[in-house]
């Protein structure tokens, strides 16, 4: 039987007529299972005694994007648009897991508001709307088109010669283009953040955790489209495959002593 790692993936709250329900994006599962490991839901009870005991389970955890936008009170900015969507059950999960998973050296990946969150829980802060920035690109898919034009490649990023996506890549090839699904971005980047790749208006679109023992890494786009085709993607999920592996055969090698 082939070994594989157990990856976290931390619930959204959605609100279906009366009731709350708990999910993820089928797609990021899809990624997650099929790329890195065999994948189980966290659920966003805002209870850190439960996730202290489900982090025993995990060899890494995926931060995944969503439609909600952090609440501005946690990086100190102004209080949100009457509308937006937002997650208060979700930005009390995951925030203060972050730090831990840091602590405790869990291999962490986030994606879109998983890298927003990131960047928030140590101690950064966001633009709630880039496209409304002078000198920033609308980085937001456009309306109403099919899910294959909002997923399709819409601008370049350049990675820093010195990244880590560098080394994965291994081509040398510092250019690459990348979907684009979203209107928050990074304002002032945390300490202890080191950027990976910019896109072309100057916005954070990679960083990596330097503090990470194995793994820490985020990007502003969707490598869990067409995961299996776009040499980005692979490298990505790769990179985190081999870190949650690493991590669990540690953790059995101390379960046997």
């Amino acid at each position: 039987m082939q070994l594989r790692p157990v990856i976290g993936i931390p619930c959204d709250v959605k609100q279906i007529g009366k009731w709350n329900f708990h999910a993820v994006g089928e797609k990021y599962i899809q990624a997650v299972q099929d790329s890195v490991g065999d994948v189980i839901l966290l659920p966003a009870l805002a209870d850190q005694s439960v996730l202290q005991r489900l982090l025993t389970l995990v060899d890494g955890v995926f931060l995944p994007g969503s439609y909600s936008n952090i609440d501005p009170k946690w990086y100190g900015g102004a209080a949100a648009r009457e509308g937006t969507l937002q997650d208060a059950a979700r930005d009390h999960t995951t925030l203060p897991l972050i730090v831990d998973l840091i602590d405790k050296g869990i291999p962490l990946l986030g994606v879109c508001r998983g890298l927003q969150e990131i960047n928030v829980a140590l101690g950064g802060t966001l633009h709630p709307h880039l496209q409304e920035i002078p000198g920033f690109l609308d980085h937001r898919e456009p309306d109403n088109q099919p899910i294959e034009v909002q997923y399709d490649d819409a601008h370049a990023v350049n990675l820093h010669a010195d990244s880590l996506l560098m080394l994965w890549l291994a081509t040398g090839q510092q250019q690459h283009v990348v979907n684009s699904l979203h209107q928050q971005g990074v304002k002032s980047l945390a300490p202890g953040l080191s950027i990976e790749a910019t896109a072309p208006d100057g916005l954070i679109e990679a960083f990596r955790i330097d503090a990470a023992p194995l793994f820490g890494y985020a990007v502003q786009w969707h490598p869990e489209w067409l995961y299996g085709q776009k040499p980005l993607s692979i490298a990505i999920f790769k990179a985190f495959h081999e870190a949650c592996m690493q991590y669990k055969l540690h953790k059995q090698q101390k379960e046997s002593f």
